[in-house]
């Protein structure tokens, strides 16, 4: 019983809305920032989830839009959510253009359970991610690395060109520092900057020839826009 009542006062403390100060921002791209908040409820997520971010005109207006979680579980206190700025997005025009240090914002979480992995899942690890759908495959990769994890783990990773690759400089070290985890890029409309991978959208080929190495023995994570990926089964 006593294990029941605690598993209600977290649910309970996850739906309610609480007040989050902003204690940095930082530019990753020319349109994308991330916000670390800090929570006075804050609860441990698993990497994977998201926010529920809630906006309030003075008139009563309300905005709501629900945004991954970057940070790793173990960073205990507060999140950080790296959000697209979009010119028609209420919430993430407001959070780009207005939000400063020191501002307050309304959110609920961490919300979500199917789309999420803990290293005692295990793997190999495959991540797939177009644009923004990097995000929450970043808080997979940097919950493997704050828990130490040697699990064999793989990103493909489409962005635009090569201003657009989200924590660029974070994802050349994790590749770099012999842990176990290889980044491979594809750049859809940039051919010149050399990189080591591709230069077209996501196809099937392209991930037949990135899962190779794994088998068909894999935990697999697709987060982006799947619509824009030539040739992937909606099923993969």
């Amino acid at each position: 019983m006593a294990i029941e009542l605690v598993k209600d006062e977290v649910k309970t403390r996850i739906l309610e809305w609480q007040i989050s100060t902003v204690i940095k921002v930082r530019q990753e791209t020319p349109g994308v920032k991330t916000f670390t908040l800090a929570l006075p409820n804050w609860t441990a997520h698993r990497a994977g989830q998201h926010y529920d971010v809630r906006l309030t005109a003075p008139d009563g207006y309300q905005a709501q839009r629900s945004y991954s979680i970057a940070s790793n579980p173990e960073q205990r206190g507060e999140i950080e959510l790296t959000v697209e700025r979009l010119e028609e997005g209420e919430v993430s025009t407001y959070l780009h253009d207005v939000l400063i240090v020191g501002d307050q914002v309304e959110l609920r979480g961490p919300i979500g359970g199917y789309f999420v992995w803990e290293a005692s899942m295990g793997g190999p690890l495959l991540l797939v991610a177009g644009g923004s759908g990097i995000v929450p495959l970043m808080a997979m990769l940097r919950h493997r690395k704050a828990t130490g994890s040697n699990v064999p783990a793989r990103l493909l990773y489409s962005s635009r060109s090569y201003e657009d690759i989200i924590y660029h400089d974070e994802l050349e070290q994790l590749g770099k520092d012999g842990s176990g985890v290889k980044v491979i890029h594809t750049l859809t409309r940039e051919t010149t900057r050399k990189l080591e991978g591709y230069t077209r959208r996501i196809d099937l080929p392209m991930l037949e020839e990135v899962i190779k190495p794994f088998g068909d023995n894999l935990k697999a994570y697709i987060c982006g826009q799947l619509r824009s990926w030539r040739g992937l089964p909606m099923d993969w």
